[in-house]
């Protein structure tokens, strides 16, 4: 029984989603860290850098992880818009849990502030994987 759960929960998706999901979450810090450097506000580089982890997430997500290759213009509008969709949701529940935190912890210093995204973003990866793998990239017959 524990080698079924196995094989079902640790694959090639599991594992290529949480190595994607790391890369990903890596672009989203060093965009923050970047912006955060420069005096712009939380709020706003959060938004800019969860920007910039959706599109490297959908890349390497439909490619890697899903290994969906599927280019034809009206599909990949229709699936862009899903995955943008979904992102939009978690990075709304990732956005305000961040500046929830952080207004809450009060001026801890940017150690806590990257407690907090590192906090924000688990929640963030979980949810991403329930929609990619439930909605946006499920297997669909052609």
């Amino acid at each position: 029984m524990l080698h079924k759960i196995w094989e079902k929960c640790v694959n090639y998706e599991t594992v290529s989603y949480l190595i994607c999901g790391f890369l990903t979450t890596a672009v989203d810090f060093a965009v923050y860290t970047v912006l955060r450097q420069m005096d712009i506000g939380v709020g706003i580089s959060q938004a800019l850098s969860w920007m910039a982890a959706v599109l490297f997430a959908y890349v390497v997500n439909k490619l890697v992880v899903f290994r969906n290759y599927n280019m034809r213009p009206s599909y990949l509008v229709k699936e862009a818009g899903a995955f943008v969709a979904a992102r939009a949701f978690s990075g709304v529940v990732t956005w305000v849990l961040m500046v929830v935190m952080v207004k809450l912890g009060g001026d801890r210093g940017f150690v806590y502030e990257l407690f907090c995204k590192f906090t924000s973003s688990v929640l963030n990866m979980v949810l991403n994987y329930v929609f990619s793998k439930l909605w946006i990239f499920k297997n669909k017959p052609e």
